[in-house]
């Protein structure tokens, strides 16, 4: 057996053609880098295409009307309302970003930075705010003039009228 292999070795070693090309390394790294270069230049990350638009839309919906963290602190929104806060949020967060300092940044991953942290701000402030005027609005048995106590032991609520 070693007689075989030494025998392929001297083959090799003579001269005989094994099927691979060999490179200058040099000449190589050269012809990768080229490649790299002008696949960088033809993938850009901003702006972001309609579909993946479109999918921060439905993400944002799925999260200002489904249960969720966010939900938990601030109510959730109908689904109706949320669709429209939701193209609201993220058309508002993506002229913004566009109109940002960062726009000239060539390879675009400041500007989609930028973007996300508005969705996020705007979204956040949009909740925020809803669950505060609701908060501050009346219950409708308020406006009617009723009261709801608070102190029952039974756990079921009184309603008390009041008079005008």
């Amino acid at each position: 057996m070693t007689d075989q292999t030494e025998e392929q070795t001297t083959t090799l070693a003579a001269g005989e053609d094994s099927g691979f090309a060999v490179q200058p390394e040099n000449q190589g790294v050269e012809e990768t880098t080229k490649k790299l270069e002008k696949m960088s230049m033809s993938f850009s990350i901003w702006p972001p295409t309609q579909r993946t638009r479109d999918a921060v839309i439905k993400r944002l919906i799925e999260t200002l009307s489904d249960k969720s963290v966010l939900s938990d602190r601030y109510g959730t929104l109908p689904a109706d309302d949320a669709a429209d806060v939701a193209r609201r949020i993220e058309e508002e967060a993506f002229n913004a970003a566009s109109a940002s300092p960062v726009a000239a940044d060539d390879d675009g991953i400041e500007i989609l930075q930028c973007y996300s942290k508005e969705i996020s701000k705007r979204m956040l402030d949009t909740v925020k705010s809803r669950s505060a005027a609701s908060a501050a609005s009346p219950t409708p048995d308020e406006k009617d003039g009723a009261t709801t106590d608070s102190a029952a032991q039974d756990g079921e609520s009184s309603t008390v009228e009041t008079q005008s």
